[in-house]
């Protein structure tokens, strides 16, 4: 049988590297992305240049991967930034660039694989998503919303394609330890802000919690697993158990209560 070809947006790090390594070690061809790929350096697949935050950069690494391989049966969109900060003091720039890179570029993406999918009569799409994307975390305002986003399209342009052979499915990863948090826009500790003392505890509780994250080969296997799945759920939680459970909290108490619980957990 044809290996399966696998594109892995933002396969130069982190999640992506983790992934794209252990899907190369399975047998499948792999390839990854980046915006510089001259620059990267031990990615034991290929990489593509791409930005997810430019259409024409996009249509062209498809057309690149189509080139060297006919096909495209997975597509695991990975590619995403990190943001902190209170919405309060976040520039709209830095706003527009996280929904840029977390929302509407993993649509673009989506976008140019569907038709050579269609074609194909099969087609696998996974959407890395977030944890922080089922609730609004404080200070992950931006975070929790482009990645909760990204969700829901999922869940609506699953049963758009699903006549064509062609599944998507979302995983919501937690915590890992990845550098993700070097990566990710910080807002400033502004001296004097209203909201010096809070977001500057509740920011070095977030690093503090990827530092300790998860082994990402975690990741690596629940994609693995989710690919050889010959019908994926529409939604995966990988991620320490108290961080999945926080979900089921939030479907089963009340509103207030588990705000109260957020707020004590962040010491708010």
């Amino acid at each position: 049988m044809e290996k399966k070809v696998v594109l892995i947006t933002g396969g130069s790090s982190g999640l992506g590297k983790s992934i794209g390594t252990f899907l190369k070690d399975k047998g499948y061809t792999v390839y990854g992305t980046s915006r510089n790929p001259e620059n990267v350096e031990g990615t034991p697949f290929p990489l593509i240049k791409l930005d997810v935050r430019d259409a024409e950069s996009i249509k062209a690494a498809i057309a690149e991967l189509i080139q060297l391989e006919g096909r495209v049966d997975v597509l695991i969109n990975n590619a995403g930034v990190g943001i902190t900060g209170p919405l309060e003091e976040i520039p709209a720039s830095e706003i527009k660039n996280n929904f840029e890179t977390n929302l509407f570029g993993p649509i673009e993406v989506m976008k140019a694989v569907l038709p050579h999918m269609r074609s194909q009569k099969f087609g696998l799409i996974i959407n890395v998503t977030s944890i922080a994307g089922y609730m609004g975390l404080p200070y992950r305002s931006v975070y929790s919303a482009s990645k909760g986003a990204l969700e829901l399209i999922t869940e609506a342009l699953r049963m758009e394609v699903k006549s064509f052979g062609i599944t998507i499915t979302n995983v919501a990863p937690g915590d890992f330890a990845t550098n993700i948090a070097d990566r990710r826009y910080h807002a400033p500790l502004v001296k004097g802000s209203a909201y010096e003392e809070s977001y500057g505890r509740t920011l070095q509780m977030m690093n503090e919690h990827v530092t300790s994250g998860s082994n990402p080969n975690e990741m690596a296997e629940a994609v693995y697993a989710i690919m050889k799945d010959p019908n994926p759920k529409v939604h995966y939680k990988v991620g320490a158990f108290m961080q999945k459970f926080s979900i089921v909290l939030k479907r089963i108490l009340p509103d207030k209560v588990y705000e109260k619980l957020l707020m004590n957990h962040y010491k708010l």
